[in-house]
């Protein structure tokens, strides 16, 4: 592992310009990530932590939150806001033994709020933790052998994989290969050992007080890795920093083609903020697949903007630097040189619904879980259903990148009850659901994001209803489609890779944005701002009858919007905002 030049960082500022902001030197002075969490959590007076130790924590795993649906009433009560904790639980590759699974669910009924979010990002996430019982949750968290470190913060995140390694012995070796990226960029600190373990290290073994990839400033922002196995992109890979692309040929994984500079937020009002698809820069062999990972993280490392966050991704360190200059630092850093990249073809980003049969004979159940929460209400008991089949399964379970959960792994002599167990429990089966709820994402939004400036999650399921009767006239009922809502434009949903999408602006007002691909490789562009539903639905109701009545053969809704000339297409992420 590369070691960090720790004098490099303030003369790299900005990309060699400006200084360093607030967070880069809150990080160089936090002792590893250590701050004053410890001795905020023993505070009794107040349910939150210190500003500087909300950002922190967010590197431990957590994130500080209110819940805003109370706010009204708590300060007429002069109370302080209901303060909470989101936790997120990595899971490399989405893939969950069934006794961890019924583990995480009891800490989201002991501990949360009696719910399960299952990220766009294959990972758990339990919201509504008091601080009081922030420690212990976490703590029984790393009793089932998963852990909470880097899912949040200026460093790698939970690694994506494609949804199914047990469909086949290529699925299988590129979710090992997830596996080992993740390992390898994981934060080294003690820090998290000391706070939330008392010391005790994770299954695994000792670990290092240095940084050897990071320093003591990190990364200058979140970064975010995936794996695609083509045709299907369900981890829409193309949205994050750093991708890799199976190549498989003769049935044997040779390599990947590399993809950099992928990323979804942008800040309403700031055109120099832009989401971005990333870049397939090469392709190499499978076996410099660690040193690739670790050399695109040096390349964001040693250049990225660390004067301003807004521009820090890496989408914007490759904008900047260009793609040349990339390939060259990766050669002077790793000794790699790219090939040509290899051709591939993505056809859906959606999941598998539904009973699948594995190359090895066992059976996998894709559930569809709605807007990524699984819970007991409106009579769908899906929470209790997923709890159940645990209890009996022999297998895995398996978080998807677009919300949803496999059962994985099933006998033939244990599918008859699952079956029963998911017909007894109401779990729908996708025959009865519209393509466009099939292929939906919302975030977590109101009440518990302070970001969120509308609903997304809790609003969704309604409107998708309501747009499902215009489908139904036009009988696009079965046609796929995708739709995702978001309560801001950080893109937590990563809403601008939909067909349709709807951004919160304000209280129930949203920008409606449309024409990505179906595919996952084509940004959607702004189509009207600050609708209403009512507007929303006026708008699209003679859009999706255009598409019925003069659509091409196997012609997508969002190549459909820009052959027509409803909208233009979003060539590249510095011509997002062109209209």
């Amino acid at each position: 592992m590369s070691n960090t030049n720790e004098t490099n960082y303030k003369s790299l500022a900005g990309g060699g310009e400006g200084t360093l902001n607030s967070f880069e030197t809150l990080k160089e002075k936090s002792n590893y990530l250590r701050g004053t969490i410890a001795e905020g959590l023993q505070d009794p007076i107040t349910g939150a932590i210190s500003p500087d130790d909300q950002l922190l924590i967010k590197f431990h795993g957590s994130y500080q939150q209110q819940n805003r649906d109370v706010d009204s009433e708590r300060k007429k009560q002069k109370l302080e806001p209901l303060y909470g904790f989101l936790i997120r639980i990595r899971v490399p590759g989405g893939v969950t033994t069934a006794q961890q699974w019924l583990e995480i669910d009891s800490l989201a009924d002991k501990y949360g709020d009696k719910t399960l979010k299952l990220t766009t990002r294959q990972a758990f996430q339990l919201h509504g933790v008091l601080k009081r019982n922030l420690k212990k949750t976490i703590q029984e968290i790393n009793k089932s052998l998963l852990d909470t470190i880097a899912a949040c913060g200026d460093v790698n995140r939970n690694v994506m994989a494609s949804a199914n390694p047990f469909e086949s012995s290529i699925h299988s070796e590129v979710a090992e290969d997830a596996k080992r990226v993740s390992a390898h960029l994981t934060p080294q600190t003690n820090a998290y050992h000391e706070i939330w373990l008392d010391g005790e290290l994770v299954a695994g073994g000792e670990k290092e007080e240095e940084e050897p990839l990071y320093g003591k400033t990190y990364l200058p922002r979140k970064f975010k890795t995936a794996f695609a196995i083509p045709p299907r992109n369900d981890t829409d890979v193309l949205s994050n920093d750093l991708g890799f692309i199976a190549i498989v040929e003769n049935g044997k994984l040779t390599g990947y083609n590399l993809s950099v500079g992928g990323g979804m937020a942008f800040t309403f009002g700031n055109t120099a903020t832009y989401p971005r698809v990333a870049d397939i820069v090469g392709y190499f062999p499978k076996e410099q697949l660690v040193e690739v990972a670790e050399g695109v993280v040096i390349f964001q490392r040693d250049h990225g903007n660390r004067s301003e966050r807004k521009n820090a991704r890496l989408k914007y360190t490759v904008d900047r630097l260009g793609l040349d200059f990339f390939r060259t630092e990766l050669i002077r850093n790793k000794g790699i040189t790219l090939q040509t990249a290899k051709p591939y073809n993505f056809q859906t980003l959606g999941d598998k619904y539904g009973w699948t049969k594995g190359e090895n004979g066992l059976w996998h159940y894709g559930v569809f879980v709605e807007g990524g929460k699984l819970g007991d209400r409106s009579g769908l008991n899906a929470k209790t259903a997923l709890r159940e089949i645990a209890k009996i399964h022999t297998g895995t379970f398996i978080l998807t990148g677009n919300q949803n959960v496999v059962i994985a792994e099933v006998s033939e002599e244990q599918k008859p009850q699952i079956e029963a167990l998911l017909k007894k429990y109401k779990v729908l089966h996708t025959e009865k659901l519209s393509q466009l709820r099939q292929n939906s994402i919302a975030c977590a939004a109101l009440p518990l994001c302070s970001l969120a400036f509308a609903e997304a999650e809790r609003y969704l399921p309604s409107f998708i209803d309501k747009i499902d009767e215009i489908l139904k006239a036009h009988g696009l009922l079965n046609t796929p489609i995708s739709i995702r809502m978001t309560g801001c434009a950080n893109g937590c949903g990563r809403p601008f890779l939909a067909e349709i999408a709807l951004v919160g602006r304000a209280p129930g007002k949203y920008n409606l944005y449309l024409g990505a691909s179906f595919v996952g490789d084509r940004l959607n562009k702004l189509y009207k701002e600050m609708l209403t539903e009512e507007q929303i639905l006026a708008e699209l109701t003679p859009l999706l009858a255009d598409y019925a009545q003069t659509k091409q053969k196997d012609e997508h809704f969002g190549d459909f919007v820009i052959r027509k000339g409803y909208i233009k297409a979003t060539t590249a992420g510095l011509n997002f905002h062109t209209l």
